[in-house]
């Protein structure tokens, strides 16, 4: 059984990855040299003529990977495509910095690093002078913004926008794209469309984008914040208007990869399944039966007081945003567990010498292969150097948060409530974290669904290594390094002392 697993997920992977790596061909990827050195690719369609720059730029916490399908699509149109990593995000070395709540703080230097990478596609030889930007959240403002400054956009792509630049008449050639589920934005999109037809509805086109008087309002069926960088109707709504605003008729396929992408991810977790039945077989040691009282304790007890213990406490050493409160709070929240689960001997018999070995196997398991997919199709988790000071400090606090979750879950023997209340009641010491500081810590309900899909897919395979070998302490000690590199890569580093 094991053996055919294991050959399905390879064609599943196999093909996937065939798939994926077809949205590339026809294309010239190169790196794009841009002053200050911002990270930067230019995507050219092999053979294609002089074509209008599109300059694609990231929301809070992306990279360039998580705007490849709108890359892809535009350059498979023959535009010169230009995206990159906004300073603090991927691998752009350079931290964020500027007051995040003036304009003229952090926006404004994300805007001058949008003009040194459109000025740095500008110049490319197949570039025929004409400017379009495209950007998705946090960005769809920094785009619309310089789009009314120096180099000017003749055209802006604003996803999931929010922005108080718009106006009746500016920017020129307008489009905004929102996902039907965020609700909020879908309502912004039809709002920045009547200010120039009060009367307008979604789908309407206002105005004449051969003029440079068009506006549009689009709304992406049965997609949210993220899923709509992969729907269908937003990457040809994008192609469409941005040929309505260049007189263009691109041809040219569309990159559908969000279907492909799932179908990589699941394979390459499914495919832990099998190696991990290659593991030496254990039962592991003969441990006392907790009670449900005593799992209610061990799950109840840290999610209430570690957030109650640290919100006195305001501590800024690492440059990530609340990675510091984070270390601080994994940290505690597992030795907390760690110290019951020895109270009740729990812990005996955890830690023979073959777990170092088999928690090695999963980190550069999660790490390396199902990082690496990561890395190539979605979004950046290959660290460069600075970050790896950022990973060191948040294993201090996911490994003993790990351990103890592997320990208290039984490495994924425990019944499924038990599962259910551990997360839940880890995911809840959160929420009352930032609602106890949340002008600190609001940043850390963005971390609430990265690690929802973490317990999904490396929880799952953590626990078919418990089950294996009867050490649910390898599996924790191995999660807590891959969730360590994996926030820290996500989030984006700041300036400390410029925040």
């Amino acid at each position: 059984m094991r053996r055919l697993i294991a050959l399905l997920c390879l064609v599943i992977i196999g093909l996937s990855v065939w798939q994926l790596e077809a949205d590339r061909a026809g294309l010239t990827i190169t790196p794009l040299p841009v002053e200050g050195g911002t990270p930067a690719t230019l995507f050219l369609r092999d053979g294609a003529g002089a074509a209008p720059v599109v300059v694609i730029a990231h929301g809070f916490a992306g990279s360039r990977q998580l705007m490849e399908p709108f890359a892809l699509t535009l350059a498979q149109a023959g535009y010169v495509v230009a995206s990159f990593d906004f300073e603090g995000h991927g691998r752009n070395p350079r931290p964020m910095s500027g007051d995040v709540s003036t304009i003229d703080g952090t926006t404004r230097l994300l805007m001058e690093e949008t003009a040194r990478v459109a000025r740095a596609a500008l110049a490319h030889p197949r570039a025929d002078g004409r400017l379009a930007y495209l950007g998705h959240s946090m960005a769809s403002d920094v785009v619309v913004r310089q789009s009314l400054d120096s180099p000017p956009g003749d055209a802006v792509i604003a996803i999931s926008m929010f922005s108080e630049a718009v106006s009746a008449d500016a920017p020129r050639n307008l489009l905004v794209i929102a996902g039907e589920w965020e609700t909020m934005l879908a309502e912004e999109a039809v709002k920045a469309l009547r200010l120039a037809d009060p009367q307008a509805s979604a789908g309407d086109v206002v105005g004449d984008p051969a003029q440079g008087t068009g506006r549009r309002a689009v709304i992406a069926p049965k997609v949210e914040h993220v899923g709509v960088l992969y729907s269908a109707t937003a990457l040809n709504a994008a192609r469409d208007w941005l040929d309505a605003s260049f007189g263009r008729d691109s041809a040219g396929p569309v990159a559908q990869r969000g279907g492909w992408i799932a179908a990589l991810l699941l394979a390459t977790v499914g495919l832990a399944w099998p190696l991990a039945r290659w593991l030496p077989a254990g039962t592991g040691p003969a441990l006392p039966p907790l009670s449900a009282g005593r799992v209610l304790v061990a799950a109840l007890a840290p999610a209430l007081s570690v957030p109650l213990a640290l919100a006195p406490f305001e501590i800024r050493v690492l440059p990530v945003l609340v990675a510091d409160y984070l270390v601080l709070h994994l940290g505690l929240y597992g030795l907390m567990t760690l110290a019951l689960l020895w109270y009740w001997g729990q812990l005996h018999g955890q830690f023979p010498k073959r777990i170092w070995w088999i928690a090695a196997a999963v980190a550069i398991f999660g790490i390396a292969v199902l990082g690496g997919a990561i890395d190539r199709y979605v979004a950046s988790f290959l660290p460069h150097a600075g970050r790896m000071v950022i990973i060191a400090g948040l294993a201090l606090g996911a490994m003993p948060f790990l351990l103890a979750d592997g320990i208290l879950t039984e490495g994924g023997k425990a019944r499924l409530w038990r599962v259910v209340l551990v997360r839940v009641a880890f995911l809840g010491s959160l929420g009352l974290a930032v609602a106890l500081n949340f002008s600190a810590l609001f940043f850390l309900l963005i971390i609430l669904p990265v690690i929802v899909l973490f317990f999904l897919l490396f929880g799952t395979m953590s626990g078919w290594v418990g089950r294996r070998t009867g050490l649910p302490a390898a599996g924790g000690l191995g999660l807590g390094l891959v969730l360590a590199w994996a926030l820290g890569v996500t989030f984006p580093m700041f300036d400390a002392a410029a925040f």
